[in-house]
């Protein structure tokens, strides 16, 4: 039985890895969460997984009433608790966490020699070597949940190098509008994703299609490839969730319903698969495969993606914690949502860039792009 830790167990990904430990108590049992500030399903959860034996919260003075009546349970807050349930005595590590926050507690992770289920796409996107070289020094895998790098990591053949990788994106709720009609799309339809139901910072990105320049820099990371080995295809139908082809020319793509079942089961349980994780896609009924390139001058985040590894050091740094800002203030109606990119754009440009790439140089520069980004709104 795996013991499992899960960073940001109150999240989209956290409760979906709840519910899949919860059908198979023979395979997996809790042992530590963190839920920041959402305490309102602590009770449940401690009442649900009675193997939790620490809880990360955002402040201790909101849990009073728990901590008297959970005393076998020992809560952490802040930083400290994220800390204490990345390295806890556990299996494997989910961090689930959103934004420039995972990054930290995945290092600790890794240091503490913690195999690492990750869906908190900052982690590899601001220190993507720094954090592959720590795991392999640490000798602990990275399992990414994902659907995209899941797909990519399900299609990889041990003996068989990789010609290049196809990362299929959805094109989001806005695929077919032009830059000026999607100027200034409220929020209530940006959120309106037609084939995932996420968060709505992921969801948000997925409309700028920025998650996607992500994941071709996770993807970079994750599978030690070359520039000319990642390509974006737009496939509005989310079936085919990403492809490999092979030297020979020959390509393998998995496919399956919109659904992260599958890569959070799959990361939790590997090298084997749990059954019934989800239902079955079905082709006795009609289905419909379609692919597009990707407009470069509409969907500008993926242009910026290439140029980041091109140039690698604190770009990333600088680029996500501009997006992070941005999106927020979108989600708080203080700017348009064409403003996101032109806002990461300009970040880029006003703030200083470092060639090398270490922690500190990396929270020094998020800390900057955060600043400056603020300082836009005055």
């Amino acid at each position: 039985m795996k013991k499992i830790a899960i960073l940001g167990a109150s999240g989209s990904i956290g409760t979906t890895t709840l519910a899949i430990i919860k059908e198979n108590p023979k395979k997996f049992k809790v042992v530590a969460i963190s839920v920041y500030s959402n305490t309102s399903l602590l009770k449940q959860l401690l009442n649900d997984f009675p193997s939790i034996q620490l809880v990360g919260v955002k402040s201790l003075q909101e849990i009073s009433s728990y901590i008297l009546d959970y005393p076998n349970v020992k809560f952490y807050e802040g930083n400290e608790g994220l800390n204490q349930v990345a390295t806890c005595d556990c299996d494997i590590v989910v961090n689930a966490l959103v934004g420039f926050v995972g990054l930290l507690p995945t290092i600790q992770a890794l240091n503490a020699k913690k195999d690492v289920a990750l869906a908190n796409k900052e982690t590899l996107v601001v220190a993507g070597k720094m954090v592959m070289d720590l795991a392999k020094q640490n000798n602990v895998h990275i399992y990414p949940m994902d659907s995209e790098h899941s797909a990519i990591f399900q299609c990889l053949e041990k003996n068989n190098p990789i010609r290049k990788v196809i990362l299929t994106a959805s094109g989001g709720p806005f695929f077919h509008y032009s830059l000026k009609e999607v100027e200034n799309v409220p929020v209530e339809k940006a959120l309106a994703h037609p084939n995932w139901k996420m968060g709505k910072k992921i969801t948000i990105d997925c409309a700028t299609m920025m998650n996607k320049a992500f994941e071709i820099v996770e993807a970079k990371w994750l599978f030690n490839l070359e520039l000319d080995q990642i390509e974006v295809v737009i496939h509005p139908q989310s079936k085919i969730h990403s492809m490999i082809e092979f030297e020979d020319g020959s390509i393998k793509a998995q496919l399956g319903i919109s659904s992260m079942r599958i890569p959070i089961s799959y990361a939790l349980s590997y090298p084997k698969r749990i059954k019934n994780v989800c239902a079955s896609l079905s082709f006795l009924e009609k289905q419909t495969f379609e692919f597009y390139p990707v407009d470069k001058h509409r969907f500008e985040a993926i242009e910026l993606a290439y140029e980041g590894l091109k140039r690698q050091g604190t770009y990333f740094a600088i680029m996500n914690a501009a997006n992070e800002e941005a999106v927020q203030m979108y989600l708080n109606h203080e700017i348009h949502f064409g403003r996101i990119i032109e806002i990461v754009k300009e970040t880029l440009n006003a703030c200083p860039f470092e060639n090398k790439l270490t922690l500190e140089n990396v929270i020094k520069a998020d800390d900057l792009a955060r600043t400056y980004v603020k300082g836009l709104k005055k």
